[in-house]
């Protein structure tokens, strides 16, 4: 197998992508690859060696672009932008995005491991790292109480919580960074 950049394999049991490599080929021993690799479900990255014998199992992602539909119980229902065709995926099996900032009708990108034309195993999901809720409700400050505390808890209109500047009140949107679950600025209509 030829190894390159962008290259997707199984590595013990887990999904990676090459992300960078380098074919060593030192005075003494055997020649060897070195590789960075980032695990697709977690997003960690790990450096290592494979000798030039060793065989790697390279595998097919696919991604689709799908439009979230609703929660039941435990179960999100999307539906693909270019088939309608509709999906439910397990709660549990959901690690890779905070969930609690799905919003019906956002649109969210989901990946599969082909195995074959019939079969596909879901992977993850991956929605943008900043996205515009309205704020449902949050505590009401008087004021000059905005000198002495700075934030307050809002309940957004997913049902998340999270901490924004004092000078949040009910029903403005406010733009939010995903990957760290932080407050990023007040949107303007």
């Amino acid at each position: 197998m030829n190894i390159k950049k962008g290259l997707y394999i199984q590595w013990n049991k887990e999904i990676y992508k090459i992300i960078d490599f380098l074919h060593v080929k030192p005075g003494k021993g055997y020649a060897f690859v070195r590789t960075k690799l980032k695990n697709l479900i977690t997003g960690h990255i790990l450096e290592n060696n494979f000798s030039a014998k060793h065989k790697l199992k390279e595998v097919t992602i696919e991604s689709s672009l799908y439009r979230y539909l609703y929660k039941e119980r435990n179960i999100f229902c999307f539906m693909s932008e270019n088939t309608y065709e509709q999906i439910q995926i397990e709660e549990r099996l959901i690690k890779n995005i905070n969930i609690e900032f799905l919003k019906e009708g956002m649109k969210i990108t989901i990946f599969f491991h082909v195995i074959n034309e019939k079969e596909k195993i879901f992977l993850f999901l991956k929605m943008h790292s900043t996205i515009i809720l309205k704020v449902e409700h949050t505590e009401y400050v008087k004021k000059g109480d905005t000198i002495n505390n700075s934030n307050k808890i809002a309940v957004l209109e997913t049902g998340a919580r999270l901490l924004v500047p004092s000078f949040i009140d009910i029903g403005e949107l406010i733009k939010i960074n995903t990957e760290n679950r932080s407050y990023i600025e007040r949107v303007r209509k």
